[in-house]
């Protein structure tokens, strides 16, 4: 593994006003209640999952070794004033995998970042891509800061600083790694990130392909912004159709009068209880790092939303009982749990609290190993986050060839659509001897729009990949994490065998 430490040099008599920033403990609060102190950190886990996984692939111990390790990590260390004192800015990007070029990757903005994490998040990053065959490798990048203690013109300048390093480096580049939103981040961040990196590269045409999960006015996709919840949406539906599944967990099937209890209401959590309302179920709770809201009935989201938009928390919404100790609801019954934040939020302390027949993990790493044994010894089926949260990279693949491309989707196809099917609708008309009213036929011959075709183009993704996931656990007799890395080690393998990268015999 290859390890780049930047720094610049600063002065004497600023040295002496440096603030230093705390190290990375555990990601939140939460962590403390569910996990206990023996388990694994979350690179560990990684490592372990695949590990289980490894024995159920074709791959050689060559080649699992190769796939396992990290192939480059960048750490960067850069000063920034903040009220008069300089406080030393620490961010870390890891390209887990160049099997398949660019890596692909988010930034995420959190004290809690390290170089664990980020390295554990790269590696899964390279296995979700193979899973939903997105021709990807794996990246993350972090930077160790609350975005909440830095001004907008500060988190600019901070975006745009570690940026440079990113471009001095070669770890940033429509062709090399393209970063995308994470935790603490979003267009907003990834239009600086884009402009900072078109002003150091001006003659690179594709150069708006070197980040994704941009504004549509810089050459964003529509669909981005909830790709990641309608992913986790379109996933469970189809794990919830599976007839053995549905007798595994003694339910009827169907998303519609499910209950769902979400963990996170940011971007991801926030959009699959969206998706969910819509489609007929019931989401009873929303659990949040201070407070959880529940109401058996069925919660409004988008009301909860503005009032917690308004109000900074969920306290006080009038329809909702709150509840003080937020990591009490995910011990409550329901049909599905989504936990939507961060990792490690189900560990040892908690699993055999868990009531939830179906845990859908749209947070990465969520469940321990030690309490992802204890959940499915208790009857519980687990969608894995390599699988059920790729959304997002898929629809930001699909916003890369975009910008490769230089052209929105829809746009070349879209009238000679509608003009097909309006000749066959009036051959229709004609046979039937009825014609069909203006809105009908505005509904017939209707032109897919750009978020169609994404929305489109992302629910066949999730329901080839659960399928081949659901294929390889009844087929090994193993779960559906296990079988999922299975699939993503047996992909990478081929690839890696075909490039004629990875020599067998010495």
């Amino acid at each position: 593994m290859t390890s780049i430490l930047a720094s610049r040099h600063v002065s004497q008599a600023i040295r002496r006003n440096i603030v230093s920033l705390p190290a990375r403990l555990h990601s939140t609060s939460a962590v403390n209640r569910a996990t206990e102190e023996h388990e694994p950190k979350f690179l560990q886990a990684v490592g372990l999952f695949f590990d289980e996984a490894a024995k159920h692939s074709n791959a050689s111990a060559e080649t699992l070794k190769h796939i396992k390790s990290t192939d480059s990590v960048l750490s960067v260390t850069f000063p920034m004033e903040k009220d008069g004192k300089t406080v030393m800015i620490r961010g870390y990007r890891s390209q887990h995998s160049r099997h398949r070029l660019p890596c692909k990757g988010g930034i995420r903005f959190a004290s809690e970042v390290d170089l664990q994490e980020v390295e554990a998040l790269s590696a899964l990053m390279t296995y979700k891509c193979a899973v939903v065959d997105v021709p990807f490798g794996g990246g993350k990048g972090g930077i160790m800061i609350n975005p909440k203690d830095w001004t907008e013109s500060e988190l600019e300048r901070i975006t745009r600083r570690f940026t440079l390093e990113l471009c001095q480096k070669n770890f940033i580049g429509p062709g090399v790694d393209v970063p995308a939103p994470d935790v603490g981040t979003g267009p907003r961040e990834m239009g600086w990130i884009a402009d900072t990196y078109r002003n150091f590269n001006p003659q690179d045409v594709n150069g708006a392909a070197c980040v994704t999960g941009k504004a549509l006015s810089l050459g964003g996709v529509r669909g981005r912004t909830e790709a990641t919840g309608l992913g986790v949406y379109y996933g469970i539906r189809e794990f919830l159709s599976f007839p053995e599944v549905q007798k595994k967990i003694n339910h009827h099937g169907k998303v519609q009068d499910s209950s769902v209890i979400i963990q996170g209401f940011g971007n991801v959590g926030y959009w699959a209880a969206k998706f969910f309302e819509a489609n007929g179920a019931r989401v009873t709770g929303i659990v949040e790092h201070d407070v959880a809201a529940y109401n058996d009935k069925g919660l409004n989201i988008e009301e909860l939303s503005q009032w917690r938009k308004e109000h900074g928390t969920f306290r006080g919404f009038p329809d909702a009982k709150i509840i003080d100790n937020p990591m009490d609801l995910l011990e409550a019954e329901c049909d599905v749990l989504i936990p939507a934040a961060l990792e490690r939020q189900i560990g040892l302390r908690n699993a055999h609290k868990i009531r939830a027949k179906l845990i859908g993990e749209a947070a990465n790493g969520p469940v321990t190993p030690g309490a992802d044994a204890v959940l499915r010894q208790n009857g519980k089926v687990i969608v894995p986050d390599l699988l059920l949260n790729a959304g997002g990279v898929c629809v930001s693949y699909f916003e890369w060839a975009k910008n490769l491309s230089h052209l929105r989707f829809g746009r070349m196809n879209k009238r000679w659509d509608e003009r097909s099917k309006e000749q066959l609708l009036n051959l229709v008309e004609g046979n039937a001897g009825r014609p069909l009213s203006e809105v009908e036929r505005r509904q017939m011959i209707h032109g897919a729009e750009e978020h169609e075709l994404v929305y489109s183009g992302l629910e066949d993704t999730m329901i080839v990949a659960c399928n081949e996931t659901r294929q390889t656990a009844n087929a090994k007799n193993i779960d559906y994490r296990t079988a999922a890395m299975a699939n993503s080690i047996n992909k990478i393998a081929a690839s890696l065998a075909g490039s004629g990268s990875i020599f067998t015999h010495a």
